[in-house]
């Protein structure tokens, strides 16, 4: 009794706190110390970043964790310097160099490279990575010295572009699907420059509707006088659904459709997920439109 008491401990809170990850911590990493801060009863990250990257981290908590799956789905937009003439078995700066050579390159030829990953393409996970290889990460593999084959992912690339080159690092930004990885980029355009590349550093400055210029930092957190304090840093979780349309209801849909039956809804689109409001209870949740253009209940946070 007392463990299950345990469990249920913490503050019950709503919303999507926007983190911008120090470097050196992982993603869960980041989670447990913000849910420390907030004493918060349930809490989770919305897809990780590497220790070595920065910046936006959405960490919901309550009712928000519903709509994680989301975030990760999400495009997501990105800031890295590459460092040339190395490549590391990792892919970034915290692995080790297995290949160099020497950097002879000018604006034409980075360019040039560097639009062949514009668009849609196929790009090959990196070995470490939490993709799953039999019900392991592969990032467990790795460590072990073990290598298994990837089969290529089609991703899309919206923007790429790159803004400074400087004798053996180029700094690029970069607006991608998800399921990109900025690692696997480094090793195909390092293999295309012929001189190998890795990632030096990385900054994820976009998710989905969010910008990092929304985040509060770990100190932010961690200095505030009170618990209390902190909960003006949370957005409501309806605002990182933006790119979905709103669909208002009738007080008898909200009713019904809360109750698990779908319902009609004069001002829905023909298809997709739409955000669901009732004009008393404000955001219900998640639907989907169905086949004959009702409004079916997928992830509701209110019952009406």
């Amino acid at each position: 009794m007392a463990n299950r008491s345990k469990r249920r401990g913490g503050r019950n809170i709503q919303g999507i706190l926007l983190l911008d990850k120090p470097i050196g911590l992982t993603s869960n990493g980041a989670l447990q110390k913000v849910k420390t801060c907030y004493r918060a009863r349930k809490a989770g990250h919305t897809g990780s970043l590497d220790p070595i990257a920065t910046g936006l981290l959405p960490i919901c908590f309550g009712e928000a964790t519903k709509i994680s799956g989301f975030f990760l789905d999400a495009d997501k937009r990105y800031d890295a310097v590459l460092k040339l003439g190395e490549s590391t078995d990792t892919g970034d700066a915290d692995g080790e160099i297995i290949f160099r050579a020497p950097v002879k390159l000018n604006e034409e030829t980075i360019e040039a490279a560097i639009s062949r990953f514009r668009g849609r393409i196929h790009q090959v996970p990196p070995m470490y990575s939490a993709i799953k290889h039999r019900g392991q990460p592969l990032y467990r593999l790795a460590r072990q010295g073990i290598e298994v084959e990837r089969k290529p992912r089609v991703v899309d690339v919206y923007r790429a572009t790159w803004r400074r080159a400087e004798q053996d690092e180029i700094e690029i930004r970069l607006h991608c699907s998800s399921g990109f990885y900025v690692r696997s980029l480094a090793h195909d355009l390092g293999e295309s420059l012929g001189c190998g590349a890795h990632v030096a550093s990385l900054r994820r400055v976009g998710v989905g509707p969010f910008r990092v210029d929304q985040c509060v930092t770990l100190d932010q957190l961690e200095s505030a006088e009170s618990v209390e304090d902190l909960d003006q840093y949370l957005v409501p979780a309806d605002q990182g659904l933006t790119d979905l349309p709103d669909v208002m209801l009738t007080a008898d849909a909200a009713y019904y459709l809360c109750r698990g039956q779908p319902v009609r809804a004069s001002t829905a689109p023909r298809t997709g997920w739409v955000r669901l409001y009732a004009q008393e209870a404000g955001f219900l949740g998640i639907g989907k439109v169905l086949s004959d253009g009702r409004v079916a209940p997928k992830r509701l946070f209110h019952t009406y």
